[in-house]
């Protein structure tokens, strides 16, 4: 590993520190969007058959809350389920623009380093290249310098693509996983809200 680097030259550090950031926020964003996490099973029709009992109690909200994301949107439609349905439809917005965010969290970050990397991989070519001009002196030049310089350019721009590759794929799976986690969080909500208008 430590020969890598030395053949690679110093701009191989920052395709190093993109590398680990990238690994660290995939893991993160796996972690933090597990449908499960997101969405508990059964646990929008458990609220339901409360809603149709009439044993939705204030004091139980707070745990609805603490639940999950899918918790908390239905415990905002339940909080505004004594207010006309505008007002309660405002809130449920609102609240849903929080969860977007949490859900949206990182993921640019994850595709600012697929752009990058492959722009840090070239600037280490350019490095390497320079290397290379540098070393060479007519009748006189040392290949051991001028390989370095080709070693310089090519494990970076190698690495550069090795990194945006996996960064790109997770970012486009991770931006459509929130869209359709906020797609099925709306689609509760919705359901929610329409059985308590029928309660009414």
């Amino acid at each position: 590993m430590l020969a890598l680097i030395d053949a690679a030259g110093w701009p191989i550090w920052m395709l190093l520190a993109c590398s680990i950031l990238a690994l660290a926020l995939i893991i993160e964003r796996t972690f933090s969007l597990r449908t499960r996490r997101i969405l508990p099973l059964g646990l929008a029709r458990q609220v339901g058959g409360l809603v149709l009992q009439n044993r939705v109690q204030d004091e139980s909200l707070d745990k609805l809350r603490r639940n999950s994301f899918l918790g908390q949107i239905l415990c905002t439609v339940l909080e505004y389920r004594h207010s006309p349905a505008p007002l309660r439809q405002e809130a449920v917005e609102a609240e849903g623009r929080e969860i977007d965010y949490q859900l949206r969290k990182y993921i640019s970050a994850l595709g600012t380093i697929a752009l990058i990397a492959p722009l840090m991989g070239l600037f280490g070519t350019v490095i390497g290249m320079i290397e290379i001009f540098a070393a060479y002196e007519p009748g006189s030049s040392d290949p051991s310098l001028i390989a370095h310089g080709i070693s310089i350019a090519l494990y970076n721009t190698a690495l550069g693509i090795l990194i945006a590759i996996p960064a790109l794929i997770c970012h486009r799976y991770f931006r459509n996983k929130a869209d359709w986690l906020l797609h099925r969080l709306e689609t509760e909500a919705g359901a929610l809200h329409r059985l308590l208008e029928q309660e009414r």
